[in-house]
Order: structure tokens, then sequence, then C-alpha cells
């Protein structure tokens, strides 16, 4: 972005800090010994993206990889999953009862599966899904789980963030089963299309008095899912009412892309809690990440951090974001934004 405006100047990230990111090299390799089955998510009509990061990661421990997908009508994601590279098998359960997911209802297909197949590793994206039913599948077999790991260093060592991402843990689990949760954005999406894995439909007593699920309320938008965006305009506090972000919706459509906030915005009030990025929101690695009025808090930065190219704007020049910033703009949100605006969508129509 290039300005003729005495408030702005860049600055660069530390560079080793982004060439740790983008020299993160995935080695694949197979153990003999290890069996992996990948827990699916999807929306009963297409496979989410984050189950082929999900793919990959199993990749990293082995190459008897297996895919589990319970649905209601799911027929299209069972083949979807089939063509995915490095897949061999798909598993799966067609029942009303598996429209949406709760853990006692999937925790006993997952013990089948382990009981049948001894698999040594079972793996899931750390969505709500993911978080939801492992834990309970784990302690079932009586097992320790291994949540949001961002990098498998060997079949039984994982690294996973602690301390809202300030620090990286090493475990290594002597369990005879591991269950883990991954980071999507921490691993590369698997490719669809080639693979030729066999399929097998599954058969097992989905019966029980525990739970039932009884409604969701989901935020309708035209805009892609913050998750999936590959460009995301963030606002923070600084953008001082949820009727400034609107500035923010015009610079998104520009780009074709997802609007999101930090937890101080949601907690004023200013937008609803499904737009919120962060360590209690949702984690987001998109190819362009503009942060406006964001300063730059821990619990935010653990959220975003693994973004392609991080763009901070913020009239405070010590506020923390620029820290990790590719690009840094100083000055006031609400003077730049209508010019950064105006001028890329006067680019756009040329």
């Amino acid at each position: 972005f290039f300005f003729n405006s005495r408030s702005m100047f860049v600055r660069r990230a530390s560079y080793i800090s982004r060439v740790m990111r983008f020299n993160n090299y995935q080695r694949y390799y197979a153990s003999g010994a290890s069996k992996c089955l990948v827990f699916a998510e999807h929306n009963n009509e297409k496979l989410n993206p984050v189950t082929l990061n999900a793919i990959s990661a199993a990749r990293l421990i082995s190459e008897d990889i297996s895919v589990l997908v319970l649905g209601s009508n799911c027929q299209n994601v069972v083949d979807e999953v089939s063509s995915v590279d490095g897949v061999s098998n798909v598993l799966y359960s067609d029942n009303q009862s598996f429209n949406r997911l709760l853990p006692e209802s999937v925790s006993p297909v997952l013990e089948k599966c382990q009981s049948e197949q001894n698999y040594t590793h079972f793996l899931a994206p750390a969505t709500a899904n993911g978080k939801n039913i492992f834990p309970r599948f784990a302690a079932k077999l009586d097992v320790q789980p291994i949540s949001d790991v961002t990098k498998v260093e060997s079949d039984n060592t994982f690294v996973r963030p602690i301390y809202a991402g300030n620090a990286l843990a090493t475990v290594e689990s002597s369990d005879n089963v591991k269950i883990i949760t991954i980071r999507p954005t921490a691993f590369d999406a698997a490719n669809k299309g080639s693979g030729k894995a066999n399929t097998s439909k599954i058969e097992c007593d989905v019966s029980q008095d525990l739970s039932t699920w009884k409604s969701e309320e989901l935020a309708k938008s035209e805009r892609p899912d913050l998750t999936a965006a590959n460009v995301i305009i963030t606002g923070g506090r600084g953008m001082k009412s949820g009727e400034n972000f609107a500035m923010l919706e015009k610079l998104a459509d520009i780009f074709g892309g997802a609007v999101g906030a930090t937890r101080a915005a949601v907690d004023d009030g200013m937008v609803p809690n499904d737009m919120q990025i962060g360590q209690t929101g949702k984690v987001v690695a998109p190819q362009l990440y503009i942060a406006i009025g964001v300063s730059g808090a821990i619990q935010h930065i653990a959220g975003m951090k693994d973004s392609k190219i991080i763009v901070a704007i913020n009239k405070d020049e010590e506020a923390p974001l620029f820290q990790i910033a590719d690009y840094g703009l100083v000055g006031d949100a609400f003077a730049i934004l209508p010019e950064l605006t105006e001028k890329l969508a006067a680019r756009q129509k040329k």
C-alpha cells in the first residue's frame, strides 16, 4: 500500500520469527507399527477443509491412514474423502443419529474402530467437534489426549503451544493409543483428486439416552468463514462502535474477504462473538491479515500469528501488534480507512 501520508511508515517484523514460520519443514515418513484414523469434519454435504490438514498431520506419522465419516446423507463426503492423497481406507456410517455429532454417540463408534482395527493414533482438527468428542473418547480409553498439536516430531512426540502461544511444549506420549487434535493452520492441506481409497460401511449401535441435540443458531453471511478466508480484515476496540465496522466490511468486499474482531470489541458489544479471533475465539491463518485498531494482546496474537502477511494499522506506534507485523501504518484509522478503500477500489476497476 502506498500513500502520501505523513503518518505512514513501514516496519518489517523480526526476520528470524518469519523464517521459522515458513521453514517449518514437514518430512513425510512411514512407521510400520503406526496406524492412523482421522475423524472427518463435514456438514453432511462437503468436507470441511480442516480435515485435509489433519490428514497431512497423519501422514507425518504413518502411511496407513483411514478416515472415519459419520453423518446423515453424507455419501458426497465419503466420495470426496476417498479421493484425498494418502488416504488408504474410508470408514463411514450414514445414520440420522449422526446428523449432529454428539460425544456420547460418536465415542462408542471410535471405541469400536479401535477394538477392531487396533489404531495407534486418532487425529481430529481442533474444532468445536474435535474438542468436544476426543476428550470423552480419551477418557474411555484411559489415555491422555494431546491437544492443539502444531508439529509432529515422531510417532510419539508432538509440539503444542502453551501460555497463549508464548511457549511451545514438546510432549512425548507413552500411551499405546495417541488421541490428538491438531491445529489446522500449522499443517498444509492434503491434495484431493488423485486418491483411490477403499470405502467400507460400518455397522454400529448409536442408541444412547445421555444427551440429545436441541438446536443451534448460526450467523448467516455471504462472506467466507473466518477459518477458510484468504483475506481477513479485523477490528479492535479502536473502532469505537459496531457501526464503524461497516468501514471494515467495505474494505473486505474489495478482497472478497471476511471480517473479524478482537475479544475486546466483542466484550464491548460492538459485534457478535462468532467474529472473535484469538485464543478464546477462532484460530486463523489467511494469506493476508489486516488488523485495524488492534493493539495486539497476547490472546489475540495466539489466534492469528500464523497469517502469511500481517498488516497493522494503529495510531499507537508502540502497539504490540507492530512487533509481529510485516507492514505497519501509524495513524488515525478513521482517516486512513476511507483513503485505503478508495484507492484499492479504484485500482480494482482498472
